[in-house]
Order: C-alpha cells, then sequence, then structure tokens
C-alpha cells in the first residue's frame, strides 16, 4: 500500500511528454516543481524555460533570418548598397560566437543560430562578388572561409585564439554595422538590404541578451550581444528612415502616379 502511494505521488499527466521536456526545455527539479508540486510560479524554473524556448524559437527563426535578403539579391540581381567589408567583419564576430561555445560546450540552445547564420552570411558574400562581376573572387572566398574555420575548430587552435577572437568580436561588430551604416548614409537609401533581414537579427541579439546569461553565465558573450543589439538598432532605424526613399519605394511611386 506504501509502494501505492509512492508511485502515484511520482506521477504525473505529463509523464508522456516527459523525456522530450527534459531533454530540449528544464531540468528534472524543474519538471518535479511544475508537474508535481504545480508550482508554475517558481521564478528560478520560470527563467529556465523561458531561456529555453527563446534559445530554440532563436535558432527556429535564424534557418530564414537572412533568407529575405538572399532572395532580394537574387531576384534583383544586384548587391547595391550591401557593403562586403561589413559582411566579412559580421562572419568574424558570427564565427568567433560559434567556434568559443564549441569549445567551451555550451549548449547548442545558447548559440545553435550563430551556425544558420554563418551559413547565409557566407551565401551574401559570394552574392555581394558574383552580382559586382567577381565570381571568381566569391568562390575562393567561400573555400579559404571553409579551409580557416575547420582549422578553428581543430584541436590544433589554442583555446586562447579562441577566446581572442571572441573577445575580438565587440569591435567587428561595431566596425562592421558602422561600415553598413555609413553606406547607407552616403547613398541616401538602404538599397537592397532586407528589412526583414534587419528587423530579425535586431530582435534575436536582444533576446539572446537574456540566454546568454541564463544558459552560459557567460559575460564576454552577454556582452557581445548587448554590443550587436545596440548595432543593430542603429541599422533598423536606419532602414526606418529610409523607408521612403529607397529606390524600390520610388519606382513604385512613380508608376501609382503615371
Amino acid at each position: 500500500m506504501a509502494d501505492k502511494i509512492l508511485v502515484d505521488k511520482g506521477s504525473s499527466f505529463m509523464d508522456p511528454f516527459k523525456g522530450f521536456l527534459l531533454t530540449y526545455f528544464m531540468p528534472e527539479s524543474c519538471y518535479d516543481e511544475f508537474f508535481l508540486s504545480f508550482n508554475f510560479l517558481d521564478v528560478p524554473c520560470l527563467k529556465i524555460v523561458l531561456s529555453k524556448v527563446l534559445g530554440i524559437g532563436i535558432i527556429l527563426g535564424s534557418v530564414m533570418v537572412k533568407l529575405p535578403q538572399i532572395l532580394k539579391l537574387i531576384g534583383a540581381k544586384s548587391a547595391e548598397g550591401l557593403s562586403f567589408n561589413s559582411v566579412l567583419l559580421e562572419l568574424l564576430a558570427i564565427t568567433g560566437t560559434m567556434a568559443y561555445s564549441i569549445t567551451n560546450k555550451f549548449p547548442f540552445s545558447a548559440w545553435g543560430e550563430a551556425l544558420f547564420l554563418m551559413l547565409q552570411t557566407v551565401t551574401i558574400g559570394f552574392l555581394i562578388q558574383h552580382y559586382g562581376g567577381r565570381t571568381s573572387r566569391g568562390v575562393l572566398f567561400v573555400i579559404v572561409y571553409f579551409g580557416l574555420l575547420v582549422l578553428l575548430l581543430s584541436p590544433v587552435t589554442p583555446m586562447a585564439v579562441v577566446t581572442s577572437m571572441q573577445a575580438s568580436n565587440m569591435p567587428a561588430i561595431i566596425i562592421g554595422r558602422l561600415i553598413q551604416a555609413l553606406t547607407n548614409f552616403n547613398n541616401g537609401h538602404t538599397g537592397q538590404l532586407s528589412a526583414i533581414s534587419v528587423f530579425l537579427l535586431f530582435a534575436g541579439s536582444l533576446a539572446r541578451i537574456f540566454t546568454s546569461l541564463q544558459e552560459t553565465g557567460d559575460s564576454l558573450m552577454a556582452l557581445t550581444y548587448v554590443i550587436s543589439s545596440a548595432c543593430n538598432g542603429i541599422i533598423t532605424l536606419q532602414v526606418l528612415y529610409y523607408w521612403n526613399s529607397s529606390p524600390e519605394r520610388k519606382k513604385k511611386k512613380k508608376k501609382k502616379r503615371e
């Protein structure tokens, strides 16, 4: 009888989903707190679950965050308004975060979007070169980048190098975003820059401030996302400011008048 009471006390209506929840959303202590003790207001556990949900959401969103930008470039067959140097610096920052996280064995939910952002950013870098009439240089860029990435993630690379790359993210992000902002300012419009991609990057970097602190406790990573959010915010404001003066909007207005 005593054994039966213990079994009943330790069971929950969520038991069929327990394995899934423990794998992706919460530790067992939080599962017990929520679904055995029915304490849904436990603050530490709520923070953990919120961080996991945000992390997974950011990763899922990152699969397509730069897809609008890629499609816009392909559709226009032009990379007008996009700075290749800015893309290189952004790629440096993304690669540093990814290598630092993998080396420190941080959970995938804390950095997974870096993998998808890296693949999409490399694609954008190639398209900028391709539509600028430098296809062979674009191919060389892709080959050299992935060769360096393999070397960076190999045991040959000292941890100090990876940490230095993560530390260099802040100036790389700042300079890269400022180059793009200056390009926008000089052109008087944002060219083929995708507003959807810019807004999603801004929202994702803001959310990552919380998740990086919650899941890794690494202040260096959190600071990187603070800087990234501020810089992405500048580009976002420019997109909003130049919205009505973009070449595409002007063409649409002209057609309507005609």
